[in-house]
């Protein structure tokens, strides 16, 4: 079996693995789902992920691993569930 990294043609997460290495290299991702858009980024002195709906602070959920982060509800969606099916409107990494 090949360690090859899979990328998408555009900058869709093809697994969870794209996603967790996405973060794990300090990604800044934007990504719509179901209308509605989401932020994550990597960021401070501890490194934490912080993922939210942009334009709603409330909804700001600050996790240790990306692990943590995949437990997110995206409206009624846990995003583990559909992190492979979301639009990636922009990924710097």
């Amino acid at each position: 079996m090949s360690d090859a990294v899979i990328f998408a043609e555009n900058d869709d997460f093809v697994s969870i693995g794209d996603f967790e290495r996405s973060l794990s290299w300090g990604a800044e991702i934007e990504f719509e789902w179901k209308g509605v858009l989401y932020g994550v980024i990597r960021y401070g002195t501890d490194h934490k992920i912080t993922i939210y709906q942009c334009g709603h602070p409330e909804t700001e959920k600050v996790c240790e691993t990306a692990e943590e982060a995949l437990e997110y509800m995206a409206g009624e969606d846990r995003l583990r569930d559909v992190i492979t099916q979301v639009r990636v409107v922009e990924r710097t990494i």
